[in-house]
């Protein structure tokens, strides 16, 4: 996979590039035959990125903008001029103890970006901003559809929800999709999330491990199934339009260790840690992708089991490597 110099390929830019999704997200448009430009942070190079140990930075050309520096973010959308926007960069973690980073980040942030390509020559035909079902918060109707009153019950949440409204001032100028995506995952997300934290154990060969509430229902999905959504919404383009991205089927995390069990041939012992216990806890997150199906039509989806056999077998792979 090499970087396209067909300078009539229709041209993306994805930002936050380096990050656990913005490389499946630049595998997909690349080989949709898009030309790819990604921001990293000033300093950082694709080397010091999730880039780095995969052939993307043969595809990626690096723009180095903060999302706070208006004046480089201004100098990369010009240097683009992009045909399609992926907008990943952001404070990405419900548990960062950085409160004022998260809302900067994620709210000033994206307000400098749509305020940039408000003002490029090239208008876009679509500008996909990726925010987050944890903004319906303990909902509780069952499946949550995007109707669902918003009820963000920490401060990741409301940045992502203040995120939405901020966009909604460049409704007129940009065709604008919002993307909920509910959990996902995949080789390369940090451990500091919970799925890889309970799969380097199992790779680990650990007999206990520490989690929180294990009663707690997700809507995971696999990384790679929730990039084809994204870049499917973009080839739909359907602005103004906002729409949950999910494979619409809840696990409880007791059930995702079940399966573990299974792939890992051996049961590990929990041990639950209050620290890991949220007085804000979201109980239940599931969400209905009947939208997303109505626009980009019915898409195969990767079993939850699937993905961790694929995240574990690379775990343990990482594991013999360095012994």
């Amino acid at each position: 996979m090499t970087r396209s110099d067909d300078t009539r390929a229709p041209r993306a830019l994805i930002t936050g590039v380096g990050g656990f999704t913005g490389r499946y997200m630049a595998a997909r448009l690349a080989s949709s035959g898009y030309r790819v430009w990604g921001t990293v942070r000033p300093g950082e190079t694709l080397a010091d990125t999730e880039l780095a140990d995969t052939q993307l930075t043969n595809i990626v050309t690096p723009l180095a903008a903060d999302l706070l520096d208006r004046g480089a973010l201004a100098h990369a959308v010009e240097t683009v001029q992009p045909d399609v926007v992926v907008h990943l960069a952001a404070v990405a973690h419900v548990a960062d103890s950085d409160v004022a980073r998260t809302y900067v980040v994620n709210v000033v942030g994206t307000r400098n970006l749509l305020d940039a390509l408000a003002h490029q020559r090239h208008v876009p035909r679509a500008v996909l901003l990726a925010s987050s079902a944890n903004i319906y918060g303990n909902a509780t109707n069952g499946v949550i559809d995007e109707t669902v009153a918003p009820q963000p019950a920490n401060d990741y949440a409301v940045s992502k929800l203040a995120m939405e409204y901020v966009a909604k001032r460049w409704d007129t100028q940009l065709p604008i999709i919002v993307a909920r995506p509910f959990n996902y995952t995949g080789v390369g997300q940090s451990a500091d999330f919970l799925i890889p934290k309970i799969v380097d154990h199992y790779a680990r060969g650990e007999k206990t491990i520490s989690l929180g509430n294990l009663h707690v229902a997700r809507d995971f999905s696999d990384v790679r199934d929730v990039v084809n959504a994204y870049a499917k919404l973009i080839e739909a383009a359907p602005r103004g339009a906002t729409v949950n991205v999910c494979s619409g089927t809840g696990h409880t995390l007791g059930a995702l260790l079940d399966a573990l069990s299974r792939i890992a041939g051996y049961s590990i012992d929990v041990k639950v840690d209050p620290r890991f216990v949220r007085a804000n806890e979201v109980r239940q997150l599931i969400g209905s992708n009947a939208k997303l199906r109505g626009i980009v039509g019915d898409s195969a989806r990767k079993p939850l089991e699937d993905t961790l056999r694929w995240m574990y077998e690379e775990a343990r792979q990482v594991c013999l490597d360095t012994r």
